[in-house]
Parts: C-alpha cells; structure tokens; sequence
C-alpha cells in the first residue's frame, strides 16, 4: 500500500529542506566545536616570547622580566607592545610625509634655486 503524499513532489522538497537543514546543523555544531578548541590558545601564546627568551638564553630571570614587562605594559596603556610599535611606526610615517611636503613645496624650490645662483657666481670668482 502506497501512499500518495508521501510519493509526492512536494515529499521530495521536504525532505530536500530536511537534508539541507541538517547539513547547515552539522555544520554549525562543527564551527562552534572548533571555536571553542581554538579559544583555549590565546592564553598560553603570551607565554612564547618568554619561553623563546629563556630557550635561547638559558636565563630565567630574564624570561621572567621579559614577560612582567609585556603585562605592566599592556595594563598600563592598553594595548600589547606590538600594537604600540605599529602606532610608533604610523607616527613615523607621517613625519616622513611632512619631510616629503617640505622639499615639494616652491618656497623650498626658490630656496635651493637662489642658493645655485649664488654660488654660480661665487664659483666664476674664484675661477678668474
């Protein structure tokens, strides 16, 4: 004994839903299950600069003070030392920038240009 309803074209697209449906639940429990198995590493990867310092040099005292400097530097200002060597190299940049406007500009182009001619003519003196 067949059913037609479920024999049906639209008994076909439900369960197509349904499949898709599961698919996108699987997925979604693997996503969060990786996200959490990946959150666990942010902690211990402030301890791999010190860890290096202390492989490499053998000193404990300095991974230790290595390590204290990285935490009273972030309680302090905010942000980690690499974020606040990315905000001195931004300000550098700028500086670089007002250079670069300086010798752009036509005060300094008349600058440069009466200073030749000066010596232009101070050259054809000596030479006489």
């Amino acid at each position: 004994m067949k059913i037609k309803v479920l024999s049906s074209t639209l008994s076909c697209i439900t369960k197509c839903i349904r499949f898709v449906m599961d698919m996108i639940a699987k997925k979604l429990i693997f996503g969060l299950f990786v996200i959490c198995l990946l959150a666990g590493c942010t902690s211990p990867t402030a301890m791999l600069g010190p860890v290096y310092t202390l492989s490499s040099t053998g000193n404990i005292f300095q991974a230790g003070i290595n390590y204290g400097s990285n935490q009273m530097i972030t309680m302090y200002t905010g942000k980690t030392p690499i974020e606040n060597l990315q905000t001195i190299n931004s300000n550098k940049k700028q500086e670089e920038n007002i250079q670069k406007k300086t010798l752009e500009s036509e005060d300094f182009y008349f600058l440069v240009k009466e200073k030749i001619a000066k010596n232009k003519k101070l050259f054809k003196l000596t030479n006489q």
